[in-house]
């Protein structure tokens, strides 16, 4: 990393560390006046153009977003992968209102934890899985019903850029529930934003949204193949855009040579 790659990527986290700090704190005084969609857009849409302006800027961090016409007009569940930080900007300032699964924790975290509060997080104790399982499940219907959008990071953790994590079932139960489809979405922001380190890399982030998969028919079965599908399109997904190494091909047979 040379020395100019150091000082933007300090004057980025300065700045975006000061620009938090300064909007959450301003969301105190005028986000609990506003009705839900415009508190969304106030504290969370403006301060994530801001976050991803920054990464432009001084990390030369840029996107291109594929497959755009394949957002309905109806908020559902999304599903994508998860590699950094990134991500959790862009979604969060695309899709709006949105609400997202996150540690209870981090709703303590002073300033930035207070604020996120007021956006209806699905904030669950990874503690206790089945209580958390059953949040999600509760909470998320609630909010697909007031017309919000639900993000969901099935891998349960940012995984290390190039590998996929197992998908969990809780958002495909929960489209599959409230009747609504998955919005699978691919990227690959952990080639430029690594999962480890203050390390970042210039390069045009891509994004990928999928069409609506619906699943075919109800209950746990129905469940298992919606998330099957799901994860399976993530990967080619993926495996197109470079991400992850190409499917190993069946070798040709001795018949198949010799047609």
């Amino acid at each position: 990393m040379s020395i100019l790659q150091a000082i933007r990527a300090f004057l980025f986290y300065l700045l975006l560390g000061t620009s938090s700090l300064l909007w959450c704190s301003l969301s105190f005084f005028i986000a609990p006046f506003l009705p839900f969609k415009a508190r969304y857009r106030f504290i969370n849409v403006y301060w994530c153009h801001c976050a991803l302006w920054l990464s432009k800027v001084f990390l030369g961090i840029r996107y291109e977003v594929k497959g755009a016409e394949n957002v309905p007009d109806r908020p559902c569940v999304i599903q994508s992968n998860h590699q950094s930080t990134w991500e959790t900007f862009f979604l969060s300032a695309y899709f709006e209102p949105l609400s997202q699964v996150l540690k209870r924790e981090l709703l303590f975290v002073p300033f930035f934890g207070w604020a996120m509060a007021m956006l209806r997080p699905i904030a669950i104790d990874r503690d206790n899985p089945k209580a958390a399982l059953k949040q999600v499940a509760k909470k998320g219907d609630e909010l697909l019903k007031d017309n919000v959008w639900v993000l969901i990071f099935p891998e349960g953790t940012r995984v290390p850029y190039g590998t996929v994590g197992k998908f969990s079932r809780s958002g495909s139960a929960l489209a599959v529930n409230a009747d609504l489809p998955v919005l699978p979405i691919a990227h690959n922001a952990g080639k430029f934003w690594p999962k480890a380190g203050w390390i970042r890399k210039p390069g045009v982030i891509t994004v990928v949204i999928g069409a609506p998969m619906y699943a075919e028919g109800t209950g746990p079965r129905a469940i298992a193949e919606l998330n099957d599908r799901v994860q399976a399109w993530n990967e080619q997904t993926q495996r197109e855009m470079g991400s992850l190494p190409p499917t190993p091909t069946t070798p040709a047979t001795t018949d198949q040579l010799a047609v």
